[in-house]
């Protein structure tokens, strides 16, 4: 074998074991990752799975109370009319005749 030839296997061997090392980094850090998640499930602090369902159903019921107290106010309006008209009626009512 040749100084050339060893040299070159060196090189191959470096590099082989830089892939490999940056491989293994980056299977730690997934496992890592699952282990955390199924640790942070397991201790019932995860997201339920259907959260974006549930901000749906917030986002329209948020609609629904908005047009609710829309109805609401047309309605305390209407009554509010109403009672005055009731009172002015009443008023005309309880006044003496002038014929």
């Amino acid at each position: 074998m040749s100084r050339a030839s060893l040299q070159a296997d060196l090189a191959n061997a470096l590099e082989r074991n830089t892939r490999l090392s940056a491989r293994v980094r980056q299977l730690e850090k997934r496992l890592s990752e699952q282990l955390g998640e199924q640790a942070w499930n397991a201790a019932g602090l995860g997201a339920a799975p259907d959260i974006d369902q549930l901000q749906r159903h917030t986002s329209m019921l948020e609609q629904e109370l908005a047009e609710k107290r829309g109805e609401l106010e047309e309605r305390t309006e209407e009554l509010e009319a109403a009672r005055a008209a009731n009172r002015e009626l009443t008023r005309l009512m309880n006044q003496p005749s002038t014929r």
